[in-house]
């Protein structure tokens, strides 16, 4: 029988009581949240894959949580469809696109598992890996990241990728692992401890990084995309670099001094030149109007770059003293078993 609940999530909450894995009553129960936009080509093979995957684990019960992001393209259809057919999948439709890490967030506020996996539906996250996440978690440990060991894209989004990761690790205040998404696993604790990270500007694989915990990685080959284009073209993840940097890191606003300091030096010396030329080479001192010209244009950009770089976290702020809901959910589908 079909149940369909409509709400406004302001503090979300766990639909059900968490189960312990050492439970008598049934065994563990692993939650897999999968944030969807605009996957119409290809949830349907994702979710055969994924099913054919967990079956060979018949040991853990599982709940597959879909987070619909506003999908324009049938996705919401397809995903209705997948959950007619398996008691087992849940669909969280939002009511407009909300982005790919506050779709994680609704995942993760709905998964009631012992264990809870984030994954991408495009299958360049392979669900067979998704098994030894499993198997690090059983082993102990609480917090199990896949790291890219190869990805099939272009050189240039490897370039990039394995650039700014590097260079966000130096930055940062806490250990970002370098090449690793989203993929991962956390434990019934670390998923209830990440729930209570409730800001706008979301960088998830910082907040799972400054959460400390048993930590451990898989190595694994990603794939290519099955089918669509990709949802993170330069726009959104030049945005998701800058929330990476200006939520976990104040080495901008640090540079912003060091950049003053030297500019002063450079001002100061550019007065002993100009003093200097007056002085004893008067003759040439008739205009000045290169040397005022370079000072003043260089000094606007830097005060410029400045205050860009100021209203970066001043922006954040603002986005955060408004206290909006995160996101909103338009319907909960679930079909449960006969």
């Amino acid at each position: 029988m079909a149940d369909t609940m409509r709400q406004q999530v302001r503090i979300p909450v766990p639909q059900q009581e968490p189960r312990s894995s050492g439970d008598p009553g049934g065994p563990a129960l692993v939650s897999y949240v999968l944030p969807v936009f605009n996957e119409v080509d290809g949830i349907r093979r994702f979710h055969e894959e994924l099913t054919a995957a967990t079956a060979t684990r018949p040991e853990f019960d599982y709940e597959f949580i879909y987070v619909n992001d506003g999908s324009s393209d049938g996705s919401l259809e397809a995903l209705q469809d997948i959950a007619k057919n398996d008691p087992r999948a849940r669909v969280v439709d939002f009511a407009r696109n909300y982005g790919h890490q506050i779709a994680i967030t609704a995942g993760l506020d709905h998964a009631a598992g012992d264990a809870v996996i984030v994954m991408d539906t495009d299958l360049q996250d392979p669900p067979r890996v998704s098994l030894e996440l499993i198997d690090a978690w059983q082993d102990g440990a609480e917090i199990v990241s896949a790291r890219r060991r190869t990805r099939q894209d272009t050189p240039f989004k490897r370039a990039t990728a394995a650039g700014y990761y590097r260079v966000l690790r130096r930055c940062a205040e806490v250990d970002i692992p370098v090449d690793t998404g989203d993929f991962r696993l956390l434990n019934r604790r670390a998923a209830e401890e990440l729930r209570g990270f409730r800001e706008r500007s979301r960088f998830i694989r910082g907040m799972v990084a400054s959460m400390g915990f048993q930590q451990h990685e898989v190595l694994f080959d990603r794939d290519e995309r099955l089918a669509g284009e990709t949802k993170y073209p330069m726009r959104k993840m030049l945005r998701l670099a800058a929330d990476g940097v200006t939520g976990f890191s104040t080495v901008p606003l640090k540079m912003i001094t060091r950049m003053g300091f030297i500019t002063l030096g450079l001002a100061l010396l550019g007065i002993i030149y100009a003093v200097t030329l007056r002085l004893f080479f008067p003759a040439v001192t008739v205009s000045g109007w290169t040397m005022l010209m370079v000072a003043m244009l260089f000094l606007g950009g830097l005060q410029m770059l400045s205050l860009g770089v100021i209203g970066s976290y001043v922006g954040r702020i603002y986005s955060e003293v408004q206290q909006r809901p995160l996101y909103i959910v338009r319907d909960v589908i679930r079909h449960d078993a006969d």
